[in-house]
């Protein structure tokens, strides 16, 4: 194992491990951001040359912050299926709880047991007491997650990387971890 974040916790739920990316994970997370069908809500990066500097980004984000994007790592495979956790780059509104799961993995519960945990991590750990999900207009998928999680739409603003962007607020930290 070539775990790039070393302090990145480790958080098990009943099917999934979210955990620090690794080098072998890249491959998987720049495919994603390489399938323009896939990525269309989170960012797609063509280029592969991009596509691993997001990686990197990725990795860099955990040492500015102290948190960021956990893998998400099948429980019975051991595959990466997604990434999910607190994102806060520059220009960001603040903290938001994000996730994707990769091909094959959606429909089935993933991204909503790994955002749950997240989420709990984020308020438990880290002590923040409120999050938001930037959701892209047309990104459906994700506005019925982010109501399943108990989120509800704020307002639209424009994101300096994303264009017009959604702001969607998740329940605080009392009434989550009441």
């Amino acid at each position: 194992m070539n775990r790039l974040v070393p302090f990145a916790p480790r958080l098990e739920t009943d099917r999934l491990v979210l955990r620090g990316p690794e080098t072998t994970d890249a491959e998987a997370i720049m495919t994603f951001l390489m399938d323009p069908e896939r990525a269309a809500g989170f960012g797609h990066i063509a280029p592969r040359g991009d596509a691993w500097r997001w990686f990197a980004l990725l990795i860099g984000h955990w040492h500015i912050h102290g948190y960021g994007y956990l893998v998400i790592e099948d429980k019975a495979t051991g595959c990466a299926a997604g990434i999910s956790g607190i994102w806060n780059p520059e220009t960001w509104p603040e903290p938001e709880l994000g996730w994707v799961v990769f091909d094959g993995y959606e429909g089935k519960g993933v991204a909503f047991e790994a955002a749950t945990a997240a989420r709990r991590w984020a308020y438990t750990e880290l002590g923040m007491t409120t999050l938001t999900s930037n959701i892209v207009p047309d990104n459906t998928r994700s506005k019925v997650l982010a109501e399943r999680l108990g989120a509800w739409y704020e307002r639209t603003y424009t994101n300096e990387n994303m264009g017009v962007d959604e702001l969607w607020r998740h329940p605080g930290s009392e009434v989550v971890l009441a």
